[in-house]
């Protein structure tokens, strides 16, 4: 009889969702944090990611334009990668970075800072929601050190 293949020590993808205000920006933030934790995912990649989901979701919360709108997180393990996905019902605004900060001095330069941390990133318009990702390698015991 074969063996059993093991599984994995961790669940390969998890969401959740906060309501469209800032004060849950950090709240966010946190979850982030504890996902990463739970799948043993730490250090200098634990902060990019983190980061770069702070940013998103910050982004969405300050951009989309559905009353009541709520955002979804989710973290996912993709080959030899970690997908952050952060997603909201305003399809019709997709993101663009800027090159400089806007003229008040109100940032704007976010996006900038996720190309820098994350592999890549890129949005995508779906049926009912849009979506923007970052996609970080993972190296590890996964057998996947390029």
């Amino acid at each position: 009889m074969p063996e059993p293949t093991p599984r994995p020590s961790h669940p390969r993808r998890d969401s959740f969702r906060i309501p469209k205000r800032r004060r849950h920006v950090p709240e966010a933030r946190a979850e982030v944090r504890r996902i990463l934790k739970d799948w043993a995912v730490g250090g200098e990649l634990a902060d990019d990611i983190a980061t770069v989901a702070t940013e998103l979701v910050a982004n969405a919360v300050r951009h989309c334009q559905v009353p009541l709108a709520e955002i979804e997180v989710t973290l996912s393990i993709r080959g030899c990668g970690l997908l952050v996905e952060v997603a909201d019902p305003d399809r019709g605004r997709l993101p663009a970075p800027r090159t400089e900060a806007g003229p008040e001095g109100d940032g704007g330069l976010g996006l900038v800072l996720v190309a820098a941390l994350a592999e890549r990133w890129g949005c995508e318009a779906r049926p009912f929601t849009k979506s923007v990702w970052a996609y970080f390698l993972v190296t590890s015991e996964s057998g996947c050190d390029q």
